[in-house]
């Protein structure tokens, strides 16, 4: 056996594997080209009936359209959410450009709905290109050989950050979760010149899509300025990483930012942050050019930066220092709290907690193992250490928002992908007390792989094995409102269903707030909110009238110019309201208790509608409802 795989199939394989480490970079465009050719085909249905799921993603196509239509590209207000004002949006044109494009594109082989569906499919799998080539590059600079082969395959494992590159996911989160992987590219790049650069400007694209990655890309610059206080040098890496950031945050600012992010504010990029990071930039680039030649003389000088940008930023923004959103106590406890992902990952479900720690687990205990392996090589230890601490620190963040997850999983990928080249090396070539180890390690591996789908069969299997009580089953009403809820949440969603709404006049609809965003995507009606934080007073309206009174009800629907209300019983946010206010409008209407100025429209569909609309009458003259219409169109 020794021969044959010495004479040949050494051979072959070695030729395989050079051709594969000199052309990295095709082969991982191949692999993409694979993947995301297999998503388009396996969730074509979605597809084809514009499954637009997340409130996000519907908002963000009915943006690209407008901007089609002839709305400016610094206009982000969306007005066909609470008009006449319309919703203060605080998102990027940067992100619309792609999606954009593919639609214009496709137009000219198809019709238009086909040509959106074709655009909202291929988009959000764009950036998993960069995020490929991102990870195979890391575990090249990390681990040599082919280990990037695992690396670029390993995305398909961490199910929660392979969720935002699915078709339809149309919405900022996978080009952020790219350009921070391209950030960590460029913290580890061996040219130090062309990595600086790299983490500056992949740092300041993500700040001018979303404030969402912030907190990493402090994280960055702060290991890029420990690095610079340790080691001699590495000036060479943080002065393009100071100009790159600076200039790059600034030249975006001017291109990019709304009318609305000109102002102070806290949650996008806006001179707050530019002046911020520009402070912080070019207190880097000044530190480069001091004549310090030792890590003490550089430390005192850091801190004294450092102190001095934070005060700046205390001094004249404090409020951005506590909390980008800026949101009331009473939205705080009525509408945030009630988001799962914005809830720690100790509030979470076993069931979501274990299969989504399985990947950066492992990871950190590759990258503990790494760091110690290479302990003697300063430079592969400030990369492995760099790996270390930017899985580490996102792992920390589980633990304030479940929404920290992708990111996690994705920082893990390349000390997971050196692990499991590793334990696979040591199974095929290693000596057999080696080969044990390596064996168990895939196991290990295949089992982390494969943890959202074994971990209710393993759960099972250790009650069976230990003699533990399972755990007893849902009563039958809990059972049965469940599987009310998870049936609304899905027929409620659906185009057709809504497509029916537009037998009526374009008019104000009042409903739900994560129906909003979904209703104006689909039809040609106005809604008065969407889940976002700066249309913060139209969502408490929304909530004030579901818990309030029914006359309550009616005001606060006419101060909005609402003409009709729809409702979708047993959807998941309408729970809240008769949870939290069973005496209520919304928990009274739905025992049945329909006041008198609510009529029951009743619209041609061929099938059991998951809807209610009601025409709402007001105790004002017709003249003047009418006018107020007016106004809000």
């Amino acid at each position: 056996m020794t021969s044959l795989w010495h004479d040949r199939i050494r051979p072959h394989v070695t030729r395989v594997s050079a051709y594969a480490d000199e052309n990295w970079k095709w082969l991982t465009f191949l692999a993409w080209v694979g993947i995301a050719a297999f998503y388009i085909v396996a969730r074509w249905q979605q597809v084809h009936w514009m499954v637009l799921s997340d409130t996000d993603d519907n908002i963000r196509y009915v943006q690209v359209k407008d901007w089609l239509a002839g709305q400016g590209w610094f206009d982000l207000s969306q007005h066909r959410l609470d008009p006449p004002v319309g919703a203060n949006i605080h998102w990027s044109r940067l992100v619309d450009l792609p999606i954009a494009g593919l639609m214009l594109f496709f137009r000219f082989f198809t019709d238009t709905g086909t040509a959106d569906r074709l655009a909202c499919a291929i988009a959000p799998l764009l950036p998993l290109l960069p995020m490929m080539l991102g990870l195979a590059f890391i575990v090249r600079r990390l681990a040599g050989g082919n280990a990037w082969i695992v690396a670029i395959l390993a995305p398909l494992a961490a199910q929660m950050g392979l969720s935002m590159y699915m078709p339809m996911r149309i919405d900022h989160h996978g080009w952020q979760l790219a350009l921070t992987v391209a950030m960590l590219a460029g913290m580890v790049d061996r040219n130090w010149l062309r990595g600086g650069i790299v983490a500056g400007l992949s740092s300041a694209l993500s700040i001018a899509i979303g404030m969402e990655m912030i907190v990493y890309l402090a994280a960055a610059g702060a290991i890029v300025a420990l690095r610079w206080v340790f080691k001699d040098g590495a000036a060479r890496r943080m002065r393009p990483y100071a100009l790159s950031l600076g200039g790059g945050t600034g030249l975006l600012f001017v291109t990019t930012a709304s009318y609305a992010n000109r102002a102070p504010v806290c949650d996008a990029l806006s001179p707050v942050w530019v002046a911020i990071l520009g402070a912080a930039s070019g207190g880097m680039l000044l530190l480069t050019l001091l004549p310090l030649k030792s890590w003490p003389q550089r430390l005192a000088a850091g801190a004294l930066v450092g102190l001095a940008v934070g005060l700046f930023a205390w001094v004249n923004w404090p409020q951005c220092l506590s909390g980008a959103y800026q949101l009331s106590p009473e939205l705080q406890k009525l509408w945030l709290a009630n988001i799962r992902e914005a809830k720690p990952i100790t509030a979470q479900a076993r069931s979501v907690v274990i299969p989504l720690l399985a990947l950066p687990v492992t990871a950190v205990i590759g990258a503990l193992i790494a760091c110690w392996q290479v302990r003697r090589d300063t430079e592969a230890l400030w990369a492995w250490a760099t790996v270390t601490l930017m899985t580490l620190f996102a792992v920390a963040l589980l633990f304030w928002q479940l929404r920290a997850g992708p990111a996690a999983q994705f920082l893990a990928i390349p000390a997971a992908a050196w692990a499991t080249w590793t334990a696979g090396r040591a199974l095929v070539l290693g000596r057999p007390v080696w080969r044990l180890v390596g064996g168990v390690a895939i196991l290990l591996v295949v089992a982390v792989l494969f943890s959202y789908q074994l971990y209710p069969k393993a759960n099972r299997l250790i009650a069976d094995i230990t003699g533990a009580k399972p755990a007893p089953p849902p009563r039958p009403f809990i059972a049965k409102r469940t599987a009310a809820i998870r049936k609304a949440n899905g027929q409620c969603r659906s185009a057709p269903a809504l497509k029916v709404l537009d037998q009526l006049p374009s008019s104000t609809i009042f409903t739900l707030v994560d129906l909003g965003p979904r209703l104006i995507a689909t039809t040609h009606h106005r809604a008065i909110a969407g889940p976002y934080h700066r249309n913060g007073d139209a969502i408490l309206a929304i909530h004030h009238a579901m818990d309030g009174p029914p006359e309550g009800f009616r005001a606060i629907a006419a101060r909005h110019f609402a003409r009709y209300l729809l409702v979708c019983p047993n959807f998941p946010e309408a729970t809240v309201y008769q949870a939290r206010s069973p005496r209520g409008f919304y928990a009274q209407l739905m025992r049945g208790k329909v006041p008198a100025w609510l009529t029951l429209v009743n619209l041609n569909v061929g099938y059991t509608w998951p809807y209610r609309i009601y025409r709402i009458d007001y105790a004002a003259p017709d003249d003047l409802a009418t006018g107020s219409e007016k106004a809000a169109q």
